[in-house]
């Protein structure tokens, strides 16, 4: 199959991108069962991306939408490529900085601020520039005095803030971001969105997956909605939150 050439304004482009997971059927034989019994597990398929092909130009704010299991946090790992395609191809123009699992990069038994340069040093982010960084990450985290305290005594909403905090001061030209927002107060909500306008100022491209279609109607220029890993409609994010809004509520 021949992929098509990446356009020259597209930071993401993904060319029949399809990957499928080897899912347990069978997830609680003991050895005893296996060697005894002779029992086995048993495996099935499962298409968590079939065949996507997206460009996103650089500078777009790209919405993703759709129901539990539809394929978006497959999608944007294998868009921070954490996760390698079964087949197809990613293409990837400029620095990427994501939030999709909020732990990654975090160690329950380092403080706050220990983890700062922890997960800065998995975005690549040296500890010189770090130290120039982590008082303005303490003040936009507004987490007090847990800064310094163990993640593992953190609520969620706390780690959300220490994990944007330090992914929006990366100078990332991509940014990847998986329900992160949702579990923050109102107040820290429209913090990140007015430090997400700063970003989106200067060209960097989003992605963002919420179960928050009114928000991201109002904020994306386009939206995906997936469904079974297949894109359903892309486009003007009023008409297809109202598509999706309909399937919803037949």
């Amino acid at each position: 199959m021949r992929l098509p050439t990446v356009s020259d304004d597209a930071a993401v482009q993904l060319d029949h991108v399809t990957v499928r997971y080897k899912v347990a059927l069978d997830p609680h034989i003991t050895l005893k069962e296996s060697m005894v019994r002779g029992r086995r597990r048993r495996f099935v398929d499962h298409l968590a991306l079939d065949d996507i092909s997206l460009s996103i130009p650089r500078g777009e704010m790209l919405g993703v939408i759709g129901r539990n299991g539809a394929g978006k946090t497959t999608l944007l790992n294998v868009m921070a490529r954490v996760l390698q395609p079964t087949s197809g191809r990613l293409r990837i123009r400029g620095a990427v900085s994501s939030i999709i699992d909020l732990l990654s990069g975090f160690h329950p038994e380092l403080t706050g601020r220990e983890n700062c340069y922890l997960r800065g040093a998995f975005l690549g982010v040296s500890r010189a520039r770090m130290d120039e960084r982590i008082d303005a990450i303490a003040s936009f985290a507004d987490i007090g005095p847990f800064f310094d305290a163990f993640l593992r005594t953190y609520s969620a909403g706390m780690i959300v803030r220490l994990a944007f905090a330090v992914t929006a001061s990366v100078d990332a030209d991509i940014l990847l971001i998986d329900e992160a927002l949702a579990v923050g107060d109102a107040e820290f909500q429209i913090r990140c969105a007015a430090r997400m306008a700063e970003h989106r100022a200067r060209g960097v491209t989003f992605v963002v997956v919420s179960h928050d279609v009114v928000r991201l109607r109002e904020s994306c220029d386009r939206i995906v909605w997936l469904d079974h890993g297949r894109i359903l409609a892309i486009g003007n994010p009023q008409e297809v939150v109202a598509r999706y809004a309909a399937a919803q509520h037949p």
